[in-house]
C-alpha cells in the first residue's frame, strides 16, 4: 500500500516540494530553481529529478508513492492541459502526461496555483471543517481559489477562480496586468493598496506618516493601526472595492467561509473591519452568512493543496 504523496508548487523563481505520508503530514519541505529559459523546457525534468532523487535519498520505491500533485500559474483544466502559463514560458502544454512519462509512470495530478492553495487551506489551514469557501490571495496580485463541496471548481477551460480580474472600476485610465482596466487586483492587492494611497496623498494635503517612509501595503496598515487618518481612507477604500466583489461571489457560489491570505494578510484582522462593511452592505441576505479568517499555511498552501489533489 503506498504510504507517501509529494506535493509541488511550481513559482515563477522557485519550485516548492513537499514529501507527505497519507495522513497529511508533511515530512520533508526542499526547493529548486524554476529554469524559466527556453519556454521553461527544464522545469517538469528538474522536478522528476528531484523527485527520484528525494526516493533515493529516503529508500522510497516507486510502489510506495500514491503519486505527485502538483499546482501552477495559468489556466489548467481537470485533464492536465495548461493553458499558457505565461510567467513559465509554457505554451500550451498537457503538464500530467508530460511529468507522469517523466517519472516512469507515476500517477500525477494537477491544478492551478491559487486553486491548489485553497485546496491546502481547506484541508490543513484557515479552512480546516469547510467543504465551501473560497480563498483569496493578496499578493502582488489578487488570486482566487473556489472550493465547492471539497471540489475544486476550475470551470470549462480551467480559468474558473480568477477572482482578481472582476470588474469593480469603470473610471480607472491605468490597464491592469491582463490588459482590461478597472480589475479589482488594482485596488485589493499589494501593488494596488499602493497605488491607492499615492493617489490619495497626490489628491490631498493631510499629514500623514505615509509621506515621511516608503509607500507599501504594509506602511498603509501598520499607519491605519496607529490611527492615521489618511490611512484609514485608503484602508475603507479598499475594503469596498474587495467587499463588494465577495459579495457577488458569495451571490454566485455561496461559500461557508472567506479565507484571506497573500502577504497583504499579514496585516491580520484589521482588514476584516474594513472588507466587511462593504460586504454585508451589499451580498444578498442569503449569502451573509459566511466567517471570514486568515490563511495559515503560508508559502506552504500549495504544497499542501497539491498533495491533496492525490486523496
Amino acid at each position: 500500500m503506498a504510504n507517501y504523496i509529494f506535493g509541488v508548487d511550481v513559482g515563477g523563481t522557485t519550485v516548492k516540494m513537499g514529501l507527505f505520508d497519507k495522513e497529511g503530514n508533511v515530512l520533508e519541505k526542499w526547493e529548486i530553481p524554476t529554469r524559466t529559459e527556453n519556454h521553461g523546457e527544464n522545469i517538469l525534468p528538474d522536478i522528476a529529478a528531484s523527485i527520484k532523487e528525494k526516493m533515493v535519498q529516503k529508500s522510497i520505491v516507486k510502489e510506495d508513492v500514491e503519486g505527485v500533485g502538483i499546482g501552477t500559474p495559468g489556466p489548467v483544466e481537470r485533464s492536465g492541459i495548461v493553458h499558457q502559463a505565461v510567467n513559465l514560458g509554457w505554451p500550451e502544454m498537457n503538464m500530467k502526461t508530460e511529468l507522469t512519462a517523466l517519472l516512469n509512470g507515476m500517477r500525477v495530478e494537477g491544478g492551478n496555483d491559487a486553486n491548489v492553495a485553497a485546496l491546502g487551506e481547506m484541508w490543513k489551514g484557515g479552512g480546516q471543517g469547510y467543504k465551501n469557501l473560497v480563498a483569496v490571495t493578496l499578493g502582488t496580485g489578487v488570486g482566487g481559489g473556489i472550493i465547492i463541496n471539497g471540489e475544486i471548481m476550475t470551470g470549462s477551460t480551467g480559468s474558473g477562480g480568477e477572482i482578481g480580474h472582476i470588474h469593480v472600476e469603470d473610471n480607472e485610465t491605468e490597464a491592469c496586468n491582463c490588459g482590461n482596466f478597472g480589475c479589482l487586483e488594482e485596488y485589493a492587492s499589494a501593488t494596488g493598496i499602493t497605488r491607492l494611497a499615492n493617489r490619495a496623498l497626490q489628491a490631498s494635503d493631510k499629514d500623514s506618516v505615509l509621506r515621511k517612509s516608503e509607500v507599501s501595503a504594509k506602511a498603509v496598515f501598520d499607519a491605519v493601526k496607529a490611527g492615521d487618518e489618511l490611512a484609514i481612507e485608503v484602508a475603507k477604500q479598499f475594503g469596498e472595492y474587495l467587499g463588494k466583489a465577495l459579495g457577488v461571489i458569495a451571490a454566485i457560489v455561496n461559500p461557508e467561509i472567506f479565507v484571506i491570505g497573500g502577504g497583504v494578510s499579514k496585516a491580520g484582522e484589521v482588514l476584516f473591519e474594513y472588507i466587511k462593511p462593504a460586504f454585508e452592505r451589499t451580498a444578498f441576505h442569503g449569502c451573509k452568512n459566511v466567517v471570514f479568517a486568515l490563511a495559515t499555511l503560508g508559502n506552504d498552501a500549495g504544497i499542501y493543496g497539491a498533495a491533496r489533489l492525490l486523496l
